[in-house]
């Protein structure tokens, strides 16, 4: 009768194992196009929290508005065109694999100067990398490096250059987040 407790403690652990082993067998296997999109997925996040963090009142915000002696602020992009750049380069980057049209109105890298409010800057950024998650499904290992459509850049190097872009743009969302005293999603502590 003593055994049966030991058994029933081990038998739990194993149990969830083989049943964890049993779900990895029944996946799909990765492929290149799902290997690039969950990197657009993750970029995904952590930019759109960043957008939605960031008040409405404070989308304008520059850091030339600090005045910050001995600093070199002057004329850098406020926190609106920061997002608008990311989901306006997102076009421009991704639609080749895609085909879809990249609209004129994106040139300048700032995006449409119709998208004003925090509401529609977000939506573009959505759109923008719904893009990404469609180009990224049009990779296979026979075209991966096949130049994208008017590229001179291969289409694996147009989905993951796209990702890096974002990146390094987020990194510049979460110093004006700080500095606008919001510690950004990504940076906040887990609940218990």
């Amino acid at each position: 009768m003593k055994q049966m407790p030991i058994v029933l403690s081990l038998a739990v652990p194993i149990l969830t194992v083989v049943a964890w082993g049993q779900d990895t067998k029944t996946a799909a296997a990765p492929t290149i196009a799902s290997a690039i999109d969950r990197e657009i997925g993750a970029v995904e996040k952590e930019i759109l929290e960043a957008a939605e963090a960031m008040p409405e009142n404070k989308y304008n915000f520059s850091p030339e508005s600090l005045n910050i002696p001995g600093s070199d602020y002057k004329g850098v992009r406020t926190f609106a065109f920061e997002v608008k750049h990311v989901a306006a380069s997102n076009y421009a980057i991704w639609s080749p694999l895609t085909g879809e049209k990249f609209p004129a109105d994106f040139l300048g890298g700032n995006g449409p100067e119709s998208v004003k409010t925090k509401a529609e800057i977000v939506q573009f950024l959505k759109d923008s990398f719904a893009l990404g998650h469609r180009a990224a499904a049009t990779l296979t290992t026979q075209n991966m490096l096949q130049n994208a459509e008017g590229s001179k850049s291969s289409r694996l190097h147009r989905a993951t250059f796209a990702v890096a872009h974002a990146f390094d743009h987020y990194g510049q969302m979460v110093e004006y987040l700080r500095m606008n005293g919001i510690v950004p999603p990504a940076s906040r502590g887990k609940p218990e």
